[in-house]
């Protein structure tokens, strides 16, 4: 046998390196876009679009100046007054971070005048913690509709709890924000919708 037929074949030790380097390219590529952009904008195929017809009732035992709180219709929506549609549950830590902003909502000008509505859609929630959080909190919604099983959330798009809305005066979608409000995104929201409103 000859010393060409004995010797096995030698790789060079870069060939090895080889998928390495792909992986760690590939994941700063990935590492990129996970951290960059604002994770409140996430896009919505919706935006522009009618808001989603869906059935919801009202949360049961609700009271606000010795009133039910009524549940809100798509009709609601299209009345000729902005809308902000809020979407909590009082099992969502972030959405009692975000509580005090959305109260502060309902205590401005153009809201008290009924220009700009705001109203709550309790996802996946039980009735009697969904009183209780609202209680303890206070209630910033002249309505609240219950999506017990989040069939109603599926159909708005949203992507988890605390996400708010901004309906037109014609029931379209006009803005979106992902995640809990705070003071600067919430006063964007009310100046988008009180420019709505005029």
């Amino acid at each position: 046998m000859s010393e060409v037929e004995s010797a096995p074949g030698r790789r060079s030790p870069l060939v090895f390196l080889i998928p390495l380097i792909l992986f760690a390219g590939l994941s700063l590529v990935f590492l990129v876009g996970l951290f960059s952009g604002d994770a409140s904008k996430v896009p919505s195929a919706l935006i522009g679009k009618p808001a989603p017809t869906i059935a919801l009732t009202a949360l049961e035992g609700l009271q606000r100046d010795g009133q039910p709180v009524p549940a809100f219709t798509m009709a609601d929506l299209a009345k000729g007054r902005a809308t902000i549609v809020n979407v909590f549950a009082s099992w969502c830590a972030p959405c009692r971070v975000e509580h005090p902003h959305l109260v502060a909502l309902a205590e401005a000008p153009v809201v008290k005048q009924g220009k700009v509505a705001v109203v709550g859609l309790n996802y996946k929630d039980e009735a009697e913690n969904a009183r209780r959080f609202l209680g303890a909190l206070g209630n910033p919604y002249s309505a609240v509709g219950v999506d017990r099983a989040g069939r109603g959330a599926i159909e708005w798009g949203v992507y988890g709890v605390p996400e708010t809305f901004l309906i037109g005066p014609d029931g379209r979608i006009v803005d979106k924000h992902v995640g809990a409000l705070d003071v600067n995104s919430a006063q964007k929201l009310l100046a988008k919708a009180a420019a709505l409103a005029k």
